[in-house]
This record gives structure tokens, C-alpha cells and sequence, in this order.
């Protein structure tokens, strides 16, 4: 097991099971050092979004790297204000330009904004068709959105990407994703580093020998969860993937599902601003 252990979704696709996020990166020499550093490390997944305004960054890093295209498995996002039907498809073409990409591997919609979300899924699918996506997904969506979706759509999303952590567990969000064979993704894992000192997280640390941090992306790669702990130093990168040298007892596992007290670091997709 290691960076490049992955996780099949519902297409065949492969999706490595710990990535590097990348928001609130700046564009230029941070997310370009950033994710070339974590590409050297062994991460193979990299996560952007049109409105992280940093695609060029990424898409500079990955060319530089050397690694061959095909072994980088890239997601971006279409941001609330391009959705619709054809912004979608200007919003998508956009991406791959400043990314210098000819495909990427997954395409999110990034809010489900109400009353745009089912357009812009459309153009997902023709994205799909034409092999310009490897996959498509959604992120932020709750069940309710996610059963509104998929009563039109021809794809059922490969992937969710919502906000997930120890005290936010989304049980409800992810028992439904399963029941559709929808990978859950889990952003700001970590939760901007809030409550690392937490006595559960302390406890496990100090008995696995290992960070809270590491404990969090362990316990989200057990519970099959996609995680893309976010970070620019290299030092930090490399503490995120050590994490397959040890394993979470189903006890631990339990502390850890039972810290949820439904605390979130960004909105609620019902209550976003759109």
C-alpha cells in the first residue's frame, strides 16, 4: 500500500486514495512547487478547481514533473457562477486550456446550485462521452440533490466530494453514495487543523506512534473514503502519506466515528449563497 494505492469507481476508473488538494494555493511559484513536491514525494492525485484560480500552477507542475500524463490522475471543478448547460461547456474547455491538459480524469460540479446543477450535468456527460473526462462527479451534494440528479441523468455521478471529518462523518451522505456505488471524497480532512488536539485523536496518536493528522487520513482510507489533505510544505506532504505502515483497530475506528458533532469549516450546501 502506498500513494498509488487506489480505489475502483463504478467505471473502472482508478482513483488514488490520497491526493494533494490545492485550495487557496496561489497560482505561480506556491501550487507549482507545491504540487511538483508532492509529485516527487508519490502522490499521483491532484485536486484543483476553476475557482481556486491556480489551474495554470497545476497544469506547469504536472508537465514539469516528467511523470507521464497517464499515471497523474487530475480532478477540477465548474465553479457556481459557469454552470449552466453551455457555460458549463465554455467553463470545462477553460479548465483544460489553463491546466494544458487534453482530458482530465474526474470533472466535479462544484455546488449543487439550485436550478443549474441537472443543466450542467448534461454537459458533464457529453464531456464523458467524449473522453475528455475520465469521470464525472459532483461535490457538496447532499442526498436530496444527489436524488434530484440522478432522476434525469443518464450517468449516476461517480464520485462526491464533500466536506468530511472526524466531527463532521456525513454517515447519511455516505450510506447513500454506497448504496449507488458513488466514491465518497472527503475535503478539508483534517478541518484546517482545528481540533488536532482533541484527547481521542491524542490517544491514538501516542499508540500508533503516528500525528493526529495521520490518524484522521488513516481513519478516512479505512472507512473508503477518498482524502486530499491540503498542504504546501513538502515536510507536511510527506507526514500526510505516511500513513500505510500502520492500522486503526475496528475500537479505534469506533473513538474516531464517534467524535462526529456535525461541525463544519464552510457551509452548509443548503444554506450557501448562491
Amino acid at each position: 500500500m502506498s500513494l498509488t494505492t487506489t480505489k475502483k469507481l463504478h467505471n473502472g476508473v482508478e482513483i488514488p486514495a490520497v491526493g494533494l488538494g490545492v485550495y487557496k494555493m496561489e497560482d505561480g511559484t506556491d501550487v507549482y512547487q507545491s504540487v511538483l513536491s508532492a509529485l516527487e514525494i508519490g502522490y499521483r492525485h491532484i485536486d484543483t478547481a476553476s475557482f481556486y484560480q491556480n489551474e495554470e500552477g497545476v497544469g506547469k507542475a504536472i508537465k514539469d514533473s516528467g511523470i507521464p500524463r497517464e499515471e497523474i490522475f487530475v480532478t477540477t471543478k465548474v465553479w457556481n457562477d459557469e454552470q449552466g448547460y453551455e457555460n458549463t461547456k465554455n467553463a470545462f474547455q477553460a479548465s483544460l486550456d489553463r491546466l494544458g491538459l487534453e482530458y482530465v480524469d474526474l470533472y466535479l460540479v462544484h455546488w449543487p446550485v439550485p436550478g443549474k446543477y441537472k443543466e450542467t450535468w448534461k454537459a458533464l456527460e457529453e464531456f464523458y462521452k467524449e473522453g475528455r473526462a475520465k469521470a464525472i462527479g459532483v461535490s457538496n451534494f447532499l442526498p436530496h440533490h444527489l436524488e434530484d440528479l440522478m432522476e434525469d441523468a443518464e450517468i449516476t455521478p461517480m464520485a462526491n466530494q464533500i466536506e468530511l471529518h472526524p466531527r463532521l462523518t456525513q454517515v447519511e451522505t455516505r450510506e447513500f453514495c454506497d448504496k449507488h456505488n458513488i466514491v465518497v471524497e472527503a475535503w478539508s480532512p483534517i478541518a484546517k487543523a482545528r481540533y488536532l488536539d482533541d484527547p481521542v485523536l491524542q490517544e491514538l496518536a501516542s499508540k500508533h506512534n503516528k500525528t493526529a493528522a495521520q490518524i484522521i487520513i488513516r481513519w478516512d482510507y479505512q472507512s473508503g473514503i477518498v482524502t486530499i489533505p491540503k498542504s504546501v510544505k513538502a515536510s507536511r506532504q510527506k507526514e500526510n502519506a505516511d500513513i500505510f505502515d500502520f492500522e486503526l483497530s475496528e475500537e479505534d475506528m469506533k473513538k474516531i466515528d464517534a467524535m462526529d458533532r456535525e461541525e463544519r469549516t464552510g457551509p452548509h450546501p443548503d444554506e450557501f449563497s448562491y
